[in-house]
């Protein structure tokens, strides 16, 4: 009897949210969550819960611009160290972008370990931004090269941390910020005071950053004031912007 090949495993992209083919004009790719080490794939509705709420509000705030959110299915859960499977997935997902929707702002939005692959695989050429919200990062080791920064180059960054973070540590976010920043000024880092790694309770705060973030980014909207000055503001300031209850409460689309 024939043994059966073993099914190649495939990234792909989930149902657009948003318009169709030529009304794109920029497009978020939404990463989930992972795990450090992991061969099982992933389940799909499971690993979309993460991301799947965001990607309709940004979907709603830029339907009239032409903005489509896709989710990104990993072919892993887990990033597998030097196999960076889910940075990999990021980089396959953005030459899809091109691929279907030709030359248009890319922005690469993960949570969690999808923060830590938005953040690696920026350096594709159709990646202008990136938005990391809880980002796993991992911990300082002398006998390893730190996480690279390199790819942000010309990027423009936000990252968004709970300062209670027991599973992501908010101060390595932090400190990839801070060498981020000396050679890019478009980087700037929000601290959610008091929350956890999930953001449960400034979860609608964080959503209006991100909507705030995206529209500036891929359709040249202005910031809010709090963005700007983040944006502006030297090292440490810029970096541990604090995020106000009821930030977007009084923002105009």
């Amino acid at each position: 009897m024939a043994q059966q090949a073993t099914p190649v495993r495939r990234a792909r992209l989930g149902r657009t949210l948003g318009p169709e083919g030529t009304a794109v004009s920029g497009v978020v790719l939404l990463l989930p969550e992972g795990d450090e080490v992991s061969d099982r794939r992933p389940s799909a509705l499971l690993a979309a819960a993460s991301v799947r709420a965001l990607g309709r509000r940004l979907a709603r705030a830029g339907r009239e611009e032409g903005l489509a959110t896709h989710v990104v299915h990993y072919r892993y859960r887990g990033w597998n160290g030097a196999e960076a499977h889910l940075a990999r997935d990021a980089e396959w997902a953005a030459d899809e972008t091109v691929r279907r929707y030709g030359d248009v702002p890319v922005c690469l939005a993960g949570v969690g370990m999808g923060g830590r692959a938005a953040l690696r695989a920026a350096g594709n050429e159709a990646v202008n931004s990136v938005l990391a919200i809880a980002p796993w990062l991992p911990e300082d080791d002398v006998a390893a090269p730190p996480e690279p920064v390199k790819q942000l180059a010309g990027r423009q960054v936000l990252i968004v941390h709970g300062t209670n973070d027991g599973r992501s540590d908010p101060e390595l976010s932090f400190r990839l910020a801070s060498r981020a920043k000396k050679a890019n000024r478009g980087v700037c880092r929000f601290e959610v005071h008091s929350d956890g790694h999930g953001l449960r309770q400034y979860r609608d705060e964080v959503a209006a950053l991100a909507e705030d973030f995206v529209m500036g980014v891929l359709f040249g909207q202005s910031f809010s004031r709090p963005v700007e000055d983040a944006l502006a503001a030297p090292p440490p300031l810029g970096l541990r912007m604090p995020l106000a209850a009821g930030f977007g409460k009084s923002l105009r689309r």
